[in-house]
């Protein structure tokens, strides 16, 4: 197995868990995170000492230059990633008629923004071994919307989107685009 394994926003909750479970099944895995360090850290330390292969790295998905440090280091550590979890998420809580257009920024920098950022860069490496898998992780706010969570919602409609249109784009490929949608 030993495939390399980038999940974006795993210090926890659904990355946390993915990180475990690819961890588990052999996989070398990336932790990445922005700002829960403590967590990160100590996930890949519970990983290590179960003897797998965990490393958590620090970046921020809305800044394109942190994003291509982060990759960069993958890409000299391993050539590559053969799966991406594009998890990494941020909400605003407001409602609409009192967000600031900063309010949207912000979340979609990283909910779509950050997913297309890393997308990009995981993707000439799976074309060119032509397999790879690449997992975005939406909402069923997505799907239906949320009162008091327009840009949220709006959001993670845009990763249902993105990936349903990238699925297409890259499976002749071999390479699969799929989306979860939690409620």
């Amino acid at each position: 197995m030993n495939r390399t394994v980038w999940i974006t926003g795993a210090s926890r909750g659904i990355g946390r868990a993915c990180a475990a479970q690819f961890a588990r099944e052999g996989h070398r895995v990336i932790i990445n995170y922005k700002s829960s360090r403590a967590a990160a850290e100590t996930l890949a330390q519970e990983l290590k000492q179960a003897g797998f292969y965990a490393r958590a790295y620090c970046a921020d998905v809305a800044d394109a230059a942190q994003v291509q440090d982060m990759f960069s280091w993958i890409g000299a550590e391993f050539g590559g990633v053969d799966v991406l979890v594009n998890n990494a998420g941020v909400a605003c809580t407001k409602m609409f008629s009192d967000m600031e257009e900063s309010d949207w920024d912000a979340v979609f920098d990283v909910n779509v923004k950050g997913m297309y950022r890393c997308t990009r860069l995981a993707l000439p490496y799976m074309v060119h071994k032509k397999c790879g898998s690449i997992v975005n992780i939406s909402s069923i706010w997505g799907i239906c919307g949320a009162s008091c969570e327009v840009a949220y919602s709006a959001s993670k409609a845009a990763v249902i989107g993105f990936t349903k249109a990238l699925a297409q784009e890259v499976g002749p490929s071999g390479i699969r685009v799929n989306c979860v949608a939690p409620g």
